[in-house]
């Protein structure tokens, strides 16, 4: 299973996605892309070209459910084989991608069935190279990956370090997780193109002295399932990302704060530009009277001490105070109340959003360091909803489709 709690979307179900492989020692990795888009519930058919059956066998595939794997062009049986990916996927991702099989699609050579499958398909193409740093930085490859970019293919661009025959440099297969979202990406609708989406995500931390803050257990899972949600579906998103957030992908930019007010500050700069604001941190609503600079000594305070405690600004409300009238407000409620309901509907009024989700704290599988989520919905029309246990990424979808009726 994917370990990022964030990329694990489970609702593609009845998609299909086509992976080609080529030979490359990377290719000992494309099982594990496999796996993630079978637990995304995506149909998933394979191409091993004859190098890459060097280096894995085609049985690995179908035991981890691939169907069908395809092997040679003129297998018994399978006469139309190289058309069958572009009847039935809604994308094809080649990964690893080798230099060889680049430069046939680039040429329009159908001399392989990888090649002649990517051809015949007239869906989303993502491609993610893997060689050798040299192969990869050599013009004629360079030429290649250019026309193929102009023809509208996505290009998940290699990673830089050390590659298996020792060299050092860009060439290596890109992070899987890079690869993953791009192939959900492909399978996505595009319904939030054009909008720009701020996100606050994950806690604050309030300095007191040289060691000490005040914070949360917040892990910013809940925030980052929404902007990654959010930029699969087309939208151009910056994440606003306390101390501990997750890894987000590089199309996201990406601000890193640490304090409630510097947070408020990178919100506050950014959001007259934005279309839309969700603002899911658990910032702290209080900080503590800076001790200073210096480390407090418990040998100074032998009989305890007391800490005076400061307002923090209230991002959320103040920002939806300030919007625009095509601007919508998404906030988010950590609540102990026994009736959530009733306190995410005061809650979303006192804020002025747009719409507000409320989800309990100290119960199991839900708020705070959880990989699912429960909730409730509220917005300003008067529509409410409880959803049961669900992976945070398919709460964070079905949020973005309820923004996008407002």
């Amino acid at each position: 299973m994917i370990t990022d709690a964030h990329c694990r979307f489970s609702h593609y179900a009845g998609k299909r996605l086509h992976l080609g492989v080529c030979g490359s020692v990377a290719a000992f990795r494309a099982p594990d892309l496999l796996r993630w888009w079978r637990q995304a519930r995506i149909d998933v058919s394979v191409t091993l070209t004859p190098s890459a059956r060097r280096f894995i066998a085609p049985l690995t595939f179908e035991a981890l459910g691939a169907s069908p794997v395809y092997t040679d062009m003129f297998a018994p049986g399978d006469t139309f084989a190289h058309l069958e990916p572009g009847q039935i996927a809604q994308a094809m991702v080649i990964a690893p991608a080798s230099a060889a099989t680049l430069a046939r699609l680039a040429q329009g050579q159908a001399d392989e069935m990888l090649a002649c499958q990517a051809l015949a398909f007239d869906g989303p193409l993502v491609v993610a190279p893997a060689m050798n740093p040299r192969m990869w930085a050599h013009p004629a490859t360079r030429a290649t990956m250019a026309t193929l970019a102009a023809r509208g293919t996505t290009v998940v661009s290699p990673d830089r370090g050390g590659t298996a025959c020792g060299d050092q440099g860009e060439g290596r297969l890109a992070d899987l997780r890079r690869i993953h979202l791009a192939g959900l990406r492909a399978l996505s609708p595009r319904d939030m193109a054009g909008l720009r989406v701020m996100i606050t995500l994950g806690p604050t931390r309030e300095d007191w002295d040289a060691v000490r803050f005040w914070s949360n257990p917040s892990t910013g899972t809940m925030g980052a399932s929404l902007a990654v949600a959010a930029w699969l579906r087309g939208a151009s998103v910056t994440a606003i990302c306390g101390p501990g957030c997750p890894w987000l992908p590089e199309d996201i930019v990406r601000r890193d704060v640490r304090s409630a007010r510097e947070m408020f500050a990178a919100a506050e700069e950014l959001w007259p530009s934005m279309d839309v604001g969700m603002f899911t941190a658990a910032v702290a609503d209080f900080s503590p009277e800076p001790f200073g600079a210096e480390k407090f000594k418990k040998a100074d305070a032998a009989d305890g001490f007391s800490v005076r405690f400061l307002p923090n600004p209230d991002i959320l409300k103040t920002l939806a105070a300030r919007r625009a009238s095509h601007q919508k407000v998404l906030g988010f409620a950590a609540e102990t109340a026994a009736d959530l309901p009733a306190a995410v509907r005061a809650k979303r009024a006192a804020k002025g959003a747009d719409l507000l989700v409320g989800n309990p704290v100290g119960r199991e599988g839900a708020g705070f360091a959880a990989d699912t989520n429960t909730v409730v919905v509220a917005d300003a029309a008067g529509r409410e909803e409880q959803w049961p246990s669900l992976p945070k990424p398919d709460v964070a979808w079905r949020i973005c489709s309820w923004l996008l009726e407002l």
